[in-house]
């Protein structure tokens, strides 16, 4: 029975719920009729002539006043609105009408749910100082011969800045050189060649250096460090130097994998080597750790180069071999780009079996990681969600969850959706990113767009919903909700690295609320008038008669034809009855 009475009710409710959101036109016109029908036995006619007699007999003083009244409590008003939106970061007429009278009319308030994952570990563990500006290396740079250099050709303009270029000179000093590259002249050509601002010239100490390995004289190098023993040994090829041409000579994707094809054997050869000496000495350690990163990056962008060619399968198994080879190289982050290469073969399942490995709260964000977490909850309902339906029903568990890590992506990086929903255009991403700036925005959508895509109902589960984050996040924004604080000089850094032509995305800010607004609008209309009333008091007068006579002039004639078509004496007749 209580089950019984209880579904009842909740059809009740549902059935006024329905009525008040499409039948509203509908009680009005009753409630206008009821009172049109009351109007003898309420003595509405007397009340009005009533109002109307008073009105008449007042002297402009009271107008004063009343305009000066209602601009000192609209001017209060106006103060609390606007201390309670720099507290709090939102109107309290807007929340409550939200909090209380939305769900009284069948709305759906997620506010609450959404602020209870402020209290869980993602929240504090990464609370910590952090360094704000640091620029990172682009896991999904492109090359620079093969797709920027053609980009420049089609449109003539730079896809890449001085900025970042030099920081991309100073990388490959920092992982392609080491203090014995003297010991090897081709080394030695390199390491001045990766200083070389001239792309021509760059390539033409790769050339040289290529050169003088060709001639494979020999030469005397120490097998021990401070050592009187020797050793006569050819000269190996200089992987660095078949990079570098792999990088910026080579027109096309299949060009630079020969290339970087003929840097492995060569740099694969140097790491043997310096694996057997590695612990004879600081220069030694210095010369393997520098072999270690030339071979990494090598294998890596073969696996770049073979996603980009369509072998995708190949290139996973290339990524996966790569991070087991090497599982402390996360500073290259190439689980990023094994997590686009399945996106790309839609194996979902082991999507989700990396995310669980690398989104753990104590390792550092990119908008790859919370986004592609979002995309898989997304997926399993973005299908069937629709908004309209959510407002009437309320949201599942899955869409609650799915809605939750959207905003937990969002305000990681607020810059993504924007161009996810392609209201900002793409350009070529830059070689390397501000996380949580522009930069890592364009270098994930230029390449997760089309995941996006693939998932029906994503892209409009996000167009939905994105915007809701910034209503969570504690005012101001700098504050922060699920993450560390955004960064301020995120701006001015992107701006470096992006080029000129492009628009920089600049953090969104909270907008005044409408009712902060209309305050401030109705307590400027109201001072006006009175500050007029008292200048004027005789024209005021006159002006406000006319004004009241011209707004009640549509409600008289309505009320004109009604009598002439329904009888005095209906009321009367209806009693009867």
């Amino acid at each position: 029975m209580a089950e019984a009475g209880t579904g009842f009710l909740e059809q009740l409710k549902s059935c006024i719920v329905w009525s008040w959101t499409y039948l509203w036109t509908v009680w009005f016109f009753i409630v206008l009729f009821l009172v049109y029908i009351l109007r003898v036995p309420l003595k509405i006619n007397d009340n009005l002539s009533t109002v109307s007699m008073f009105l008449n007999t007042l002297t402009p003083k009271f107008y004063v006043a009343l305009t000066g009244t209602s601009s000192l409590i609209s001017g209060l008003i106006l103060i609390f609105e606007w201390w309670y939106f720099r507290k709090y970061g939102t109107s309290f007429i807007e929340q409550v009408s939200v909090s209380h009278l939305r769900p009284l009319l069948g709305g759906v308030d997620n506010s609450s749910s959404n602020n209870s994952n402020s209290s869980n570990g993602d929240s504090d563990s990464n609370r910590q100082s952090v360094s704000e500006c640091k620029v990172w290396r682009n896991p999904l740079n492109l090359f620079r011969g093969a797709e920027y250099n053609r980009y420049t050709w089609v449109t003539g303009r730079e896809p890449l800045t001085y900025y970042d270029m030099n920081l991309s000179a100073q990388d490959h000093q920092t992982f392609f050189t080491c203090d014995s590259d003297h010991l090897r002249p081709a080394d030695a050509i390199m390491q001045k060649a990766w200083r070389e601002r001239n792309p021509q010239a760059r390539i033409s100490a790769a050339h040289e250096a290529l050169e003088i390995n060709e001639i494979r004289s020999r030469v005397e190098v120490p097998l021990i460090a401070s050592s009187t023993i020797w050793e006569i040994k050819l000269l190996p090829k200089c992987a660095t130097a078949y990079i570098l041409l792999a990088e910026e000579e080579a027109t096309t994707i299949a060009e630079a994998e020969k290339l970087f094809k003929q840097a492995l054997k060569a740099g694969d050869g140097c790491y043997r080597r310096s694996q057997q000496l590695q612990h004879h000495g600081s220069q030694y350690e210095a010369q393997h750790r520098r072999d270690t990163n030339v071979l990494v990056y090598i294998k890596r962008r073969l696996a770049m180069c073979a996603r980009r060619l369509g072998r995708t399968r190949e290139a996973v198994k290339m990524m996966r071999d790569l991070m087991k080879e090497f599982p402390l190289l996360s500073m290259f982050n190439i689980h990023e780009n094994l997590l686009e290469a399945l996106l790309e073969l839609q194996a979902y399942a082991d999507v989700q079996a990396v995310l669980a490995k690398y989104d753990d709260i104590s390792l550092p964000k990119s908008a790859t990681i919370c986004y592609t977490a979002a995309l898989l909850k997304a997926r399993a309902v973005s299908d069937k969600f629709s908004p309209e339906a959510a407002s009437r029903r309320g949201l599942s568990t899955a869409e609650m969850n799915a809605v939750e890590a959207i905003h937990r992506a969002v305000e990681f990086n607020p810059h993504v959706p924007k161009y996810l929903l392609e209201m900002k255009s793409l350009i070529l991403p830059p070689e390397h990113i501000l996380k949580r700036g522009d930069s890592e925005a364009i270098a994930y959508a230029f390449f997760h767009l089309a995941h996006w895509k693939r998932v029906e109902g994503a892209l409009n589960l996000l167009h939905c919903t994105w915007e809701g984050t910034f209503r969570m996040i504690p005012y101001p924004l700098e504050k922060g909700h699920l993450f560390y604080p955004y960064p301020i000089c995120t701006e001015t850094a992107d701006r470096e690295l992006l080029p000129s032509f492009h628009e920089v995305s600049v953090y969104p800010k909270k907008e005044l609320p409408f009712f902060i607004l209309f305050t401030a609008g109705l307590c400027s209309f109201t001072a006006m008038l009175a500050l007029l009333t008292h200048q004027f008091p005789e024209l005021m007068g006159v002006f406000a008669k006319a004004f009241l006579s011209t707004l009640f002039a549509p409600l008289n004639f309505v009320m004109e034809k009604v009598e002439s078509i329904l009888p005095s004496s209906l009321w009367h007749q209806l009693t009867r009855i």
